[in-house]
This record gives C-alpha cells, structure tokens and sequence, in this order.
C-alpha cells in the first residue's frame, strides 16, 4: 500500500489558488499532525458549515495530505464545480439510490491506495442549536469495519464564524480562528470480526462520533450534551442541502 499517492494535478493548482486566500482569512489551530498515518486512512469530521469541507482540507493539505471527500453527488451536477471535483479526486455520494454502496467501493479503493479519505458522520450539517455533534449515520463505521483502515476523529471549529449554518453571507473580515484538532485513530479492532448487522454498526459509529465530540469539547472548553442531538427523533428537519 504506497505511503503518498501522487496528488493530482489539478488538486494541486486549486490548492495554490485557495491556500494563501485561507491564510489571510483564517487565523489557524492546527493539532494533532502526529496522528495521521502515513497510509490510507479515513478523516471523521464534525460538520457545522458548508465552509468546513475547505478548511479541514487546508489543515490536511498542510501535513502533505492531498483528502479525498466524500460529498453529495447532485454537486457534480453544478456546472464548472462538477468537473473540477472529478478532477480533484472528490468521491461521490448517491444518497437514496441504488448507487448509494458505490461510495463505500471508490473509498475503500481510495484507502487501498493509500490515500486519506474524508467522512462527515452526521451526513449534514448539524442541527444541533449549539453545533455540537449529532447521531452519526452508519456509513463511516461500513468502510472502517469493512476495509479496516484507522479512523481519524478530527473535530474543527471556528468555520461558521465564515459562513454560518445555511447562511448567504460570506464573513472573511477579520480573520477568523479556525480550530482543526486530529485525535487518537479510533480503537475499533474488537470490531473487524463481529458480523457488521445494526448493533455492530451503531456501536463503531458512537465510538466515533464520542471521539471527534471529545477533541471538540478540548477545543471549545465546554462539555457536550449528555445526549446526542438525533434528526430521526425531529421530524421535518431533513437535509435541507
């Protein structure tokens, strides 16, 4: 399994395009490098803002990361932004389709060689009122139990102060802090032999979801609700995106 796949090139031009832009609105919180493995592994992220996706690849790409990120697939479908997520590597979601699995076969081949590939749990942005992290959807813990690579929680912050929750306005001035932790991989070796039914499922996602919740009470200096803000338990508050 190659260590460092070769970043493509049209990842690597958008990079130089966006990086000193995220330098100069940004003032950044970059920790927890060290707990990035060199091979292939999944990045589980909490998920407060359509800007997330952007910094947490800036924290990324600056420890020689090039992530690949899971999004929905009617994306692809925007003119322009499409073609430079083909291009760029990005994988595809197709949300209560047939071709739904389809991700976890082109992440799995992602990990396989060895790149990082970028998980949002929750599936969207959070409802919780305090944006702290929701009931995590199960396809996360699908790709880890099935392919077996470390799973890196990586609570970020500080994103929304940009663009807030499903807002229209962009806030660059001043620079915002921007907060991206990397924790510990998650311990889900236990895991890898039990049959991967509901129970199995929910127990690797709730490790997850409780890991990435930890680094971002350390980053935010407050503890999480006891219990888990649920979207099944909320009717009407579906994805909006």
């Amino acid at each position: 399994m190659p260590s460092q796949p070769q970043t493509p090139r049209a990842y690597k031009t958008l990079a130089f395009l966006l990086r000193p832009i995220l330098f100069a609105i940004t003032r950044r919180d970059w920790q927890g490098a060290e707990n990035l493995p060199d091979g292939g592994f999944i990045a589980a992220a909490n998920h407060v803002t359509e800007v997330d996706p952007v910094t947490l690849a800036h924290f990324l790409y600056d420890q020689g990361r090039a992530p690949k990120i899971t999004a929905k697939a009617s994306l692809w479908k925007v003119p322009v932004l499409g073609g430079l997520l083909t291009r760029t590597g990005m994988i595809p979601v197709h949300r209560g389709t047939a071709g739904a699995a389809q991700s976890l076969v082109d992440s799995t081949a992602r990990l396989h060689e060895g790149e990082c590939v970028v998980f949002f749990p929750e599936g969207t942005l959070t409802r919780d009122p305090d944006g702290w992290p929701m009931v995590g959807k199960t396809g996360v813990a699908r790709l880890a139990l099935a392919s077996r690579a470390p799973v890196v929680p990586i609570a970020q912050w500080g994103a929304h102060r940009l663009l807030a929750p499903y807002g229209k306005v962009f806030k660059p001035i001043p620079p915002k802090q921007v907060a991206v932790h990397a924790g510990p991989p998650v311990d889900l070796s236990d895991l890898y032999d039990r049959p991967q039914d509901t129970a199995t499922l929910r127990e690797a996602t709730e490790r997850i979801m409780a890991a990435i919740t930890s680094q971002l009470e350390e980053i935010r200096g407050e503890k999480a609700p006891a219990e888990r803000f649920d979207l099944r338990r909320r009717p009407g508050m579906e994805d909006r995106a």
